[in-house]
């Protein structure tokens, strides 16, 4: 549906994208994936059309789109901010692109009521943008570009401004949303559990290069190199029979008869879980345990636990 060919982008001495190469299926939900300035949202601006590559080529449905402006392209983006106009209604945000297509007002109020309904905004269309919640304000950006009908949607952190409470409940909507759509969408996020929450595939990027693509559970069970591993899910470093190796918390299970000896250090009580800082010989493993389950030990106790490998880890 959309691919990118060898596409790289400088500023000067600076390159912000390096040889991507990464195709994007069509109906599928792929998520960007990575830390600040490894080059995911410069990858949705070339595909929205914001950034001309200064190497290879952008595709949709086989047709070359690398030189097409924004406003000419099947593709609609919903920007981090929202960009909602404070002085429009609702319904005039979301029949906005339908206005400058010269589609008659009539129309524009029908299909604008239409995809309030979709997003679970009906009977909105005349409230201020203004006395919406942050979540119905996604919601309006997100009417306003499905109005369009476009090709691929391109979501920018949409959630990043909401409160950590509602961007929970937002990105279970988005997935919802998706599945009854059904529209192609390329969504850039730097939080980890919500790009393996909703995407159909992840592709993980660092430096400006493509290090990974796969479905979350293979991105997380079997990470293509230490970067992947570090970056989704909280990677530490172990040394087992003069094998150096990284670990997860939840690799890591405190159990009566466990193999392992420890100490326990200390605990972090993070709601549903706890994490438990062990000592080991000379290290500090992390093991995050279920708080309703775990055992009342104070500091210095002794906890026995087992390392289990992805493929255990998984099952």
């Amino acid at each position: 549906m959309l691919v990118f060919e060898n596409v790289s982008v400088r500023y000067g001495s600076f390159t912000a994208l390096q040889g991507l190469s990464l195709e994007l299926r069509r109906g599928e939900l792929m998520t960007l994936l990575g830390p600040s300035g490894c080059g995911k949202t410069t990858t949705l601006r070339v595909a929205g059309g914001f950034v001309t590559p200064s190497a290879g080529r952008v595709l949709l449905d086989g047709r070359d789109i690398t030189d097409l402006p924004p406003e000419k392209r099947p593709t609609s983006t919903v920007f981090q901010n929202y960009a909602l106009f404070p002085h429009l209604s609702v319904g005039e945000n979301v029949a906005y692109g339908l206005r400058v297509r010269g589609v008659s007002r009539s129309e524009r109020r029908r299909r604008a009521e239409e995809e309030l309904e979709r997003v679970g905004l009906a009977g909105y269309a005349s409230s201020r943008v203004q006395d919406l919640s942050g979540g119905q304000q996604q919601r309006v950006a997100l009417a306003r570009s499905l109005i369009l009908n476009p090709a691929v949607l391109l979501l920018d952190e949409p959630l990043s401004s909401l409160d950590a409470r509602l961007r929970l409940r937002m990105r279970a909507e988005i997935r919802a949303l998706h599945e009854r759509v059904g529209i192609t969408t390329l969504y850039v996020t730097h939080d980890q559990e919500e790009a393996l929450s909703i995407s159909d595939r992840v592709t993980v990027m660092h430096e400006g290069r493509l290090v990974q693509t796969g479905t979350p559970r293979e991105v997380y069970f079997a990470p293509a190199d230490d970067f992947v591993r570090d970056f989704i899910g909280d990677a530490f470093p172990f040394v087992r029979g003069g094998e150096r190796i990284l670990l997860r918390p939840d690799q890591v299970v405190p159990r009566a008869g466990g193999k392992y000896a420890g100490r326990l250090v200390s605990r972090e009580f993070l709601g549903a879980s706890s994490l438990w800082h062990i000592g080991y010989q000379d290290q500090l493993l992390r093991a995050l345990v279920p708080s309703r389950s775990e055992q009342a030990l104070p500091d210095g106790s002794e906890v026995r636990f087992d390392l289990l490998d992805e493929q255990e880890a998984e099952r």
